[in-house]
């Protein structure tokens, strides 16, 4: 380490100076150089890339390569004076501007006007703009003449983390090179570069949280570095790396998702408990535990996981071997409920209770039956089924006919008391407590509803308390919009006119109010209809019940009835 009173960081100290030394981006480098060597170097660049993966260092070699004392190379000198003045950001020729800041019309201007003029002492005027999607409309309007036809002596290099905000007419007139984020592999192999040059002790799990922690920026990961090496000193433990930068260490994600597969919720909970007591963000974490099951679920899916997971050698033996005994179903169905409780987090206030809470449902989750098992199973119901009586819903259901129930005569007998006698189709007349035909009134609805539907369906909610020749006298409850609109003059004459030409003569039609819940007041079309059908539905619950097959296959299943539907 430097023992100077100046300390340079290590994200300036170690800053690529060539092409070669910059990490991950080979293909921009290759088509740079290539288009050194050729000629074809265009006159506008842009550099579109997240944060911290060498846009503005890719643009700074670049100046240097056209400007170097030695001729326009692929690779820079880096010790003339040109590639010195580039490097330590004092040459005259390169121009850095930050487009946060320099952002109006009027700065565009002054660059515009400043351009014509040819460079002090180098063959190019080189215009770099960091940020160049913080640009007004305004400055980028005056920016586009100059940059369709700049003078021969000009290039622009543009860099920006959002290239979908830059006008279509700035894009049109540039040539673009993404900048992917650096692999894991590869910051790690820098990392331990720096290490070795800086004379650090660092193992090479502590090199994998620490540029884990850069999220594939190496500037991120090097500033991650810095952190560690000012609190451990030249000697760094992965102990110490896993509190500073307060990540999850990857033992306490093993042993949390081996306890959930394992059925194990004493040491689930205990790891949230230690989580916690470190004080580490409960959302974070779930959000490493689903990158986790993340990382299971592939391994255990494709056969070249290396190819797909940004992960060291050790940690994908170390995952493959958590993975052995685990089916890519298991990981998913788990994997589900953590992403769902990582959503719900957002806006709740107990986020330790939500994962706990999806935690122990991962681990207490029933394991599934295989798909053969069942059908295995399937058959073997279908042979007791060959041996066992038709289920409920294949029987032949007879229906009921109803018993003919007579009224006892009387001595006095007369025409409200005579016993019913069958009609010709063979359907008992019954007559009911208050004398009344109900048979008849059922006969005299159905006849109503043939000839105008919306009489009917009142008719079907009125209580028959007497049908005799020359009267019929209906009940409807007190308040009921049946009863309004059963005294209404025109309902009751269209009614009588029905019954007059039902009965073959003319027929007094009354109306009156009754009170519900009297067990002397008979029943209405509509009420007899709902007591039969959950009558019937009673009926065909026991029977599915009591039936041999289905008690099979509750106990094949270890299922329960829920609901009984007939179809």
């Amino acid at each position: 380490m430097s023992n100077g009173t100046h300390y340079e960081v290590l994200a300036r100290k170690y800053r690529p100076q060539t092409f070669s030394e910059l990490a991950g981006q080979e293909h921009v480098s290759r088509t740079l150089q290539n288009a050194i060597d050729s000629g074809r170097v265009a006159h506008a660049f842009l550099f579109t890339g997240a944060r911290g993966v060498g846009k503005t260092s890719t643009a700074r070699i670049m100046a240097k390569t056209l400007n170097c004392e030695k001729g326009v190379t692929h690779e820079p000198c880096n010790v003339c004076p040109q590639c010195i003045e580039i490097t330590k950001g004092t040459s005259t020729d390169v121009f850095e501007i930050d487009g946060a800041s320099n952002n109006g019309v009027d700065d565009v201007r002054d660059l515009r006007d400043n351009i014509k003029y040819l460079p002090s002492h180098s063959r190019y005027r080189i215009i770099i703009i960091d940020e160049v999607h913080m640009l007004s409309t305004n400055a980028f309007n005056a920016l586009l003449k100059t940059l369709e036809e700049p003078p021969e002596h000009v290039k622009f290099i543009f860099a920006t983390t959002e290239p979908h905000k830059l006008p279509v007419t700035i894009l049109s007139r540039c040539q673009r090179f993404d900048f992917k984020r650096v692999t894991l592999p590869k910051i790690i192999c820098r990392l331990r570069e720096i290490a070795d040059k800086e004379s650090v002790v660092v193992s090479d799990t502590s090199l994998a949280l620490i540029a884990r922690k850069g999220d594939g920026s190496m500037r991120d990961s090097l500033t991650a570095f810095d952190q560690v090496l000012a609190f451990c000193g030249n000697s760094v433990s992965d102990e110490d790396v896993g509190t500073l930068l307060g990540t999850i260490d990857r033992r306490l994600l093993a042993e949390i998702s081996a306890a959930i597969f394992g059925g194990n919720t004493q040491v689930v909970l205990a790891g949230i408990k230690q989580v916690d007591l470190v004080g580490y963000n409960m959302r974070q974490f779930c959000q490493e535990l689903i990158e986790h099951f993340r990382n299971l679920l592939i391994i255990r899916s494709v056969k070249k996981p290396e190819e797909i997971l940004d992960m060291t050698a050790a940690e994908l033996d170390e995952l493959n071997k958590q993975s052995l005994h685990i089916t890519a179903l298991d990981i998913q169905r788990r994997l589900t409920l953590f992403i769902k409780a990582e959503s719900e987090m957002s806006y709740a206030s107990f986020p330790r209770l939500i994962v706990e809470m999806a935690l122990l449902k991962a681990a207490l989750l029933a394991p599934l039956v295989p798909i053969q098992e069942l059908i295995e199973k399937i058959k073997g119901l279908e042979t007791a089924a060959v041996h066992t009586p038709s289920l409920p819903w294949e029987a032949a259901r007879t229906v009921s006919v109803p018993v003919p129930q007579y009224a006892e005569p009387e001595q006095n007998t007369s025409s409200s008391s005579r016993p019913s006698q069958p009609d010709e189709g063979g359907e008992a007349v019954v007559v009911n407590e208050h004398g009344g035909e109900h048979a008849d009134w059922g006969r005299f609805v159905a006849f109503v509803n043939e000839k105008n539907r919306q009489l009917g369906s009142v008719l079907e909610h009125g209580s028959p308390f007497k049908q005799e020749t020359g009267l019929i006298e209906i009940g409807f409850p007190a308040g009921s919009y049946y009863l309004i609109a059963a005294q209404d003059t025109e309902f009751i004459d269209d009614v009588k006119a029905l019954a007059s030409t039902f009965a073959g003569g003319n027929t007094v039609i009354r109306v009156k109010s009754i009170e519900t819940g009297f067990a002397d007041t008979p029943l209405s079309l509509a009420e007899k209809k709902k007591c039969d059908a959950e009558q019937r539905l009673e009926d065909l619950k026991q029977e599915v019940e009591k039936h041999p097959v289905i008690k099979e296959a509750e106990r094949v299943f270890g299922s329960c009835i829920t609901d009984v539907r007939e179809l």
